[in-house]
């Protein structure tokens, strides 16, 4: 399953969630490269340098670290991904990848939110600085203005997340993505869902199509 949609779209929240209840790896490539700078591996030495830089990971080392993961046991009754992949050739080289395997079927979500709602999602994001939860002052506040519920620890707003550079950022996504979702479409594997719902209403969504896929 490969799950799409802008930044704010809630693709991360909806692929944890159903890879929960369909008992399946959740995988995004910000893990895979942690995991791999972690441990050390010859694709984590020639990828520290690349992220500490800020530049963008060559596709050669990003799908030697895809191809790595789908190959773990704990994959072999399917996985999620989350944010990959992100541009038309990637998604060719991973077609090849998962039917060279022996992978079957693959699902594309496409979680689709009005640009509005988007920025304002965006804007109004907050993450704890300890554990990583995430809120909206919008939508989603925590019980005391400024903490996670948690743990208390502060919460953090990411330096992207103003108007100005999120409008931007949504253009380049579109523009980049556009592509894939036609890829998808005519293959017969894409699967729109309105995100613009409740998280739980747009989950129970994400699981109907599954089934019926």
């Amino acid at each position: 399953m490969i799950f799409l949609g802008a930044p704010g779209a809630g693709k991360g929240t909806q692929a944890k969630e159903v890879a929960r209840v369909r008992q399946v790896p959740h995988l995004s490539t910000g893990d895979m490269f942690r995991d791999h700078v972690g441990r050390g591996t010859e694709l984590g030495r020639k990828a520290k340098p690349i992220m500490e830089s800020g530049a963008l990971v060559p596709d050669e080392i990003t799908l030697g670290m895809v191809e790595e993961r789908i190959a773990r046991p704990d994959c072999a009754p399917g996985c999620i991904f989350d944010g990959f992949p992100r541009t038309l050739p990637q998604a060719e080289s991973l077609d090849r990848m998962l039917t060279q395997k022996g992978f079957g079927r693959t699902i594309v979500v496409h979680i689709a939110v009005d640009f509005g709602q988007l920025i304002r999602r965006l804007t109004g994001r907050r993450t704890c600085s300890v554990c990583g939860e995430i809120y909206n002052v919008h939508d989603r506040p925590p019980k005391v203005e400024g903490k996670c519920d948690k743990d208390g620890a502060a919460l953090t707003q990411r330096k992207d997340d103003t108007e100005e550079v999120i409008r931007q950022r949504l253009e380049a996504y579109d523009k980049q993505t556009r592509p894939l979702i036609d890829y998808y479409r005519s293959r017969g594997a894409l699967y729109d869902v309105n995100g613009s719902a409740g998280a739980s209403a747009v989950t129970q969504e994400i699981l109907g199509v599954l089934k019926s896929a």
